[in-house]
């Protein structure tokens, strides 16, 4: 899967013919060693497809600055920061100071803003795309190409008639994407340690964004039978998805660095992906390149 979207992203990139590469600049102000080993996978995987890498490692007080100085430098086209930096409030700040024309993570209020209101562009000629958070969009991009969109239905509607639960509600991953899935149409149960939620567009897809309906007393006991795919990102190694309470044929898809799924998951899905940390990736760059052509597309209108 993330091959076949390589071959997307690069071909996409060639017919742009760039006189240089778009450039990619990480910032990396932890010692955290997952950090590291994220900024040495992008920066690999930004030179397969060529695109340029450069990583930046500074004092997580003069990060601040050296984002300011990174949105003003026009041979800098997109920016990622490699976080938990200080793991607080202060990390959702640094988050906002990204530009937003390289905000390669789609975590700037504007992006998350039209995530949510179901806003797909940033201008009423709709011709600059928003840019999605790249966990999320990684796995809608695993959907599409296992044919869980359907692709007779209209665009922004093609999940229509789909039950899909999302376990994980957190705010960089879980929560997106149930609203994402809501938003093309499926009906999607939102599970968290404390309840669930469901996140629909209503009966006929009647609302143009997502609502958030409670569940009172619901568990995953009561919405795993019912759905046609399963997404589970829970950190840690004492969770597992209960293999009996998963439909036969349902997709099962794995997002967490822990295995949420028992090896016995296979003998029950029709599919299961378990991991999707190569997509992500290629998703990243992608963003990139939506980017450099949201810069473009803004140069030839002015």
């Amino acid at each position: 899967m993330s091959k076949k979207l390589q071959e997307e992203v690069i071909q996409s990139l060639q017919a742009l013919n760039p006189p240089q590469p778009p450039k990619l600049v990480g910032f990396l102000s932890s010692e955290d060693p997952a950090a590291r080993v994220y900024a040495e996978w992008t920066g690999r995987n930004c030179r397969e497809l060529g695109f340029e890498f450069e990583l930046r490692e500074v004092d997580r007080e003069d990060l601040e600055e050296s984002l300011i100085a990174a949105n003003a430098d026009a041979g800098v086209h997109g920016i990622i920061v490699y976080y938990p930096i200080y793991g607080s409030q202060h990390d959702r700040y640094l988050q906002q100071i990204v530009g937003l024309n390289k905000d390669v993570e789609g975590l700037s209020h504007t992006y998350i803003f039209n995530m949510y209101q179901n806003i797909r562009f940033l201008d009423e000629e709709r011709k600059v795309k928003s840019i999605l958070p790249c966990t999320p969009l990684a796995v809608i991009k695993v959907l599409e190409y296992l044919q869980i969109y359907n692709t007779i239905l209209p665009y922004g509607n093609r999940l229509h008639g789909r039950t899909i639960t999302v376990i994980n509600r957190s705010e960089v991953v879980g929560r997106p994407l149930a609203a994402l899935l809501a938003n093309d149409g499926a009906y999607v149960y939102s599970v968290d340690v404390n309840d669930v939620l469901g996140f629909h567009r209503g009966q006929g897809l009647k609302k143009k964004r997502h609502e958030v309906t409670e569940k009172p007393g619901w568990t995953m006991k009561d919405c795993i039978p019912l759905s046609d795919v399963v997404i589970s990102g829970v950190p840690g190694d004492k969770f597992k998805v209960p293999l009996e309470l998963i439909k036969d044929g349902a997709v099962c898809i794995n997002f967490s660095s822990e295995k949420n799924f028992a090896p016995g998951v296979k003998d029950r899905a029709s599919i299961y992906i378990p991991a999707i940390g190569k997509m992500t990736i290629v998703v990243l760059l992608r963003n990139l390149l939506r980017l450099y052509q949201n810069t473009l597309a803004q140069q030839n209108s002015s």
